[in-house]
């Protein structure tokens, strides 16, 4: 299956390290400002006057945003090159994140959510597009792994950093201080553009337009990596998001002890992304990893489902399955660049990766109500169910991969 190619003197191995590390960097600074406003509810609801259902329409809004414009970006990072746009999209997230402490006001919030939506649906198209053109082939996976890594990271930094400098400062301080933090890396992008550039691939300057590119969407095996990103990013929201809830519901846990196993699974996922790089840059088949990872993953949410386990035994539990699905992200993203013809990655990436926003969209109201009938057990079965669900969907991109229509 071809990918995309670019000339020797781009891809040389001594410019990796910038390379990574900058878009590793604004990876971070994405993730931090999707989980920027949540840990502030509680004092955002009070400065604005409103509950915490119009908080969560402000995610919602910006969850939107990037799910209905990430192809779309897609589509102009291949035509147009992805530097530039990836300046542009930090600068309107961290711009976005800093207004809303400046302008205190629901209707401002929802308006700074917009621009943070648009702003974080740069990042997949124009990050993937720019590791593929300038890393060196032989460390590819470890550059998946330290970009995925970036987001964990910036997950777990946001909510005791912005606690803390509302506790300083005030929440309005916070936001600020976050955004000019982003906007000041964004002035570092522009400093090192030349570590970030990329021509854009011939073929993806041939006219051909919106049928040429619904096509790409429509082949085979890209619609197959979207439907296993999506059914991957839905079972890992169950583990991320609600084994606290399941924990206190099937065994009756206190919160310190349901968040012990939670603190393992993530803790563990972060070591099994950075391990998973090594793995990804050493073996051919990566949907082989991703199945063999995700048939663990599956194991494990059975058994915490339905065998009554100890604390001990299901922080354990859970850290192995923390670690199996970290181990898939750098093989799950090197299987889409195999299926990526020459000049499709922005389009194909950010066409694929909006399976995380649909995850997001559909997930939790799932696990929600399976918890509100009184089925804790059902957060489990559906986390492994959808984690088998992407084995046929994998297996079968791959097999398909040959058939990837061409680029325009």
């Amino acid at each position: 299956m071809a990918t995309t190619s670019e000339p020797a003197a781009v891809r040389g191995g001594r410019h990796d390290l910038p390379v990574i590390g900058l878009i590793t960097l604004g990876h971070f600074f994405a993730h931090f400002y999707i989980i920027a406003l949540p840990p502030l509810f509680p004092v955002l609801a009070e400065a604005l006057g409103v509950g915490y259902t119009e908080l969560g329409v402000a995610l919602a809004v910006l969850n939107l945003l990037t799910a209905v414009t990430q192809a779309p970006i897609g589509v102009l990072v291949d035509r147009y090159g992805p530097a530039a746009i990836l300046v542009a999209g930090q600068i309107a997230f961290a711009a976005a994140i800093a207004g809303i402490g400046l302008f205190p006001d629901y209707l401002a919030l929802l308006l700074f959510s917009a621009l943070a939506g648009l702003g974080n649906a740069v990042y997949h198209p124009a990050d993937y597009a720019i590791l593929n053109a300038r890393v060196s082939e032989r460390r590819m996976g470890r550059a998946f792994s330290f970009h995925t890594f970036g987001g964990y990271a910036g997950f777990a930094a946001a909510p005791p950093v912005l606690v803390a400098l509302d506790a300083l400062w005030g929440w309005r301080a916070a936001l600020v201080i976050a955004g000019i933090a982003g906007l000041l890396v964004a002035a570092l992008m522009v400093a090192a553009r030349r570590h970030l550039h990329v021509d854009p691939h011939p073929r993806a300057r041939r006219p051909g337009g919106l049928r040429a590119d619904l096509g790409l969407f429509a082949s085979r095996p890209v619609l197959l990596a979207f439907l296993f990103i999506t059914f991957y990013a839905t079972s890992h929201l169950g583990f991320n998001n609600f084994t606290t809830a399941f924990l206190e519901r099937r065994y009756g846990f206190d919160l310190a002890t349901a968040n012990a196993p939670l603190t393992a699974f993530l803790v563990m996922g972060a070591l099994g992304v950075l391990a998973g790089g090594l793995v990804a840059d050493r073996v051919r088949r990566h949907d082989l990893v991703v199945a063999g990872c995700l048939l663990w993953a599956a194991g494990a949410a059975v058994v915490a489902a339905e065998v009554a386990l100890g604390v001990g035994t299901l922080v354990a539990v859970f850290a192995t399955a923390g670690f199996a699905t970290g181990v898939v992200a750098p093989s799950r993203d090197m299987l889409v660049r195999r299926i990526t013809p020459p000049g499709a990655m922005g389009r194909v990436f950010g066409f694929v990766t909006t399976g995380f926003n649909v995850a997001g969209l559909v997930g939790p109201p799932v696990y929600g109500l399976v918890l509100d009938l009184g089925l804790p057990r059902l957060v489990m079965w559906i986390a492994a169910a959808l984690a088998l669900a992407t084995l046929p969907t994998v297996l079968s991109a791959r097999a398909a991969g040959t058939a990837a229509r061409p680029a325009s």
